[in-house]
């Protein structure tokens, strides 16, 4: 059966379709929308008589064993439903820097959790174990580029190196030629009644494996443009909105049309936030029908990654009770202060570079630069350069804006700013002193203007 969108589910569910006889499901992209449907099937597969759902962690999974298991008789009466979440089979070289890249977001966001569980599944992808004196950091990058299929980042790699030493090993890995013995039963036909429910969030298409499991199974597209343009947005905000409605509906109450936006504004594109602060809002205006602005404004707080956007736009602006303020909110929050440390060395990265970018004689930057020349001028010609393509994509006027906020700064005033910056790190891991006051030493160092660092652990004089 060819790959359905999740939106077409309820109506696959709903038909009395023959691609329920199906013996394996798969749900891939975004993971509470995989999660959500994969729940819808299974109430469906377990509504019509007995049977039993042995649920599996995929980070912990050993695949040959789930496959021995689906392969054999099973003595318990109905279907028996064999659900992984979050599986690895369908991962490759070619998706490892897509995983790294959630573990950077997640471990920058303030959850060490998940971003260990994502290093986890790039070394697993690659069949790869970090263990004794072999750490992340000391892999050359010419061995980093050979295993996992893309640079290695300039960036310190301390806090990866601790997280995966944390995790240890979760998982027994997957053999080289497990994707053609699964292919191989699948082709065949599990014993009655034995179903694979599988939800992945990142799956290489290219693989043989997902093919024929788009052959002779039911895929389900669960994934959600990204990005900040029109289109990408819009779809972002549907599925939201179908969040927030069914969760409402649930509670029986209705939201103001004018507080749609005022939420959607402060959770983002989090699908199990706004399920989670949507249910806080229905309990909290108890027996009113109707959820308005002002309860918004009481019981939503601005998510993490927009305290980490705001903390940066105070530094860029110079703000100092502003800034100083983000950052004891931060740490109330629960979040890592070399998380804090690391948003900002990205941040000031990348404005180093565009500045960097701008003092070249072609393209020619020029001071009130236009967003329409901007996009189709400057931006196009510094592309084709073929130099940091990453940090070229994304909205143009997205782009725009922060090109022109790296024209406020110079390069040597950046790179003193990633000097303090490296030096607060070094008193974080290395010093009793409590974080805050370092934290609160480092930003009003930046603010200050021009400060000089003292060698050693990076003591600050002015």
């Amino acid at each position: 059966m060819p790959l359905i969108k999740r939106s077409d589910l309820q109506g696959l569910l709903e038909r009395s379709s023959p691609g329920l006889d199906a013996q394996v499901f798969l749900f891939f992209g975004e993971r509470f929308l995989c999660k959500e449907a994969a729940d819808l099937l299974q109430e469906k597969l377990l509504a019509d008589g007995p049977g039993a759902v042995h649920a599996i962690d995929g980070d912990r999974e050993d695949p040959s064993r789930t496959l021995a298991r689906l392969t054999s008789f099973s003595l318990l009466p109905g279907r028996q439903i064999y659900r992984v979440s979050d599986s690895l089979i369908f991962h490759s070289k070619t998706v490892v820097s897509e995983i790294f890249a959630k573990a950077v977001q997640a471990f920058q966001a303030g959850r060490p959790g998940p971003a260990g569980k994502y290093l986890q599944s790039m070394l697993q992808a690659v069949d790869m174990k970090i263990e004794g004196p072999t750490t992340f950091t000391e892999i050359p990058p010419t061995e980093w580029r050979k295993v996992f299929d893309f640079d290695k980042p300039g960036d310190s790699l301390d806090w990866a190196d601790k997280l995966v030493s944390a995790a240890g090993d979760t998982s027994p890995g997957i053999g080289a030629n497990f994707g053609e013995r699964f292919i191989e039963a699948l082709a065949k036909g599990f014993p009655a009644g034995n179903i694979l429910l599988l939800t992945a969030e990142t799956v290489d298409k290219r693989q043989r494996l997902f093919t024929s499991l788009k052959k002779n199974g039911i895929v389900v597209d669960c994934s959600v443009a990204t990005g900040s343009g029109a289109a990408a947005q819009t779809e972002q905000k549907e599925i939201l909105r179908e969040m927030m409605q069914k969760t409402l509906a649930e509670f029986q109450k209705k939201i103001d049309p004018q507080a749609v936006d005022i939420f959607f504004e402060r959770v983002g594109f989090h699908p199990v936030a706004v399920v989670v602060e949507t249910e806080k809002l229905a309990h909290y205006v108890g027996d009113s029908p109707t959820i308005t602005s002002a309860d918004i404004e009481v019981m939503v707080a601005r998510n993490r990654e927009d305290a980490l956007y705001e903390l940066t736009d105070a530094l860029s602006k110079r703000q100092t009770a502003r800034t100083l303020t983000l950052v004891s909110r931060l740490l109330e929050q629960g979040i890592h202060e070399l998380a804090i440390l690391a948003t900002m060395r990205n941040f000031l990265r990348k404005q180093l570079i565009y500045r960097s970018l701008q003092k070249r004689s072609f393209p020619a930057w020029r001071s009130g630069m236009n967003p329409r020349d901007f996009q189709n001028n400057y931006l196009p010609a510094l592309k084709a350069e073929g130099e940091w393509p990453e940090l070229l994509q994304g909205h143009p006027y997205a782009l725009f804006m922060s090109f022109t906020k790296a024209s406020e700064y110079s390069c040597s005033g950046l790179k003193r700013w990633l000097t303090l910056l490296l030096a607060a790190e070094f008193r974080l891991k290395g010093s009793p002193l409590p974080p805050r006051l370092v934290l609160e030493e480092l930003f009003l160092a930046m603010l200050r203007g021009s400060p000089k660092i003292l060698g050693g652990r990076g003591h600050l004089i002015y």
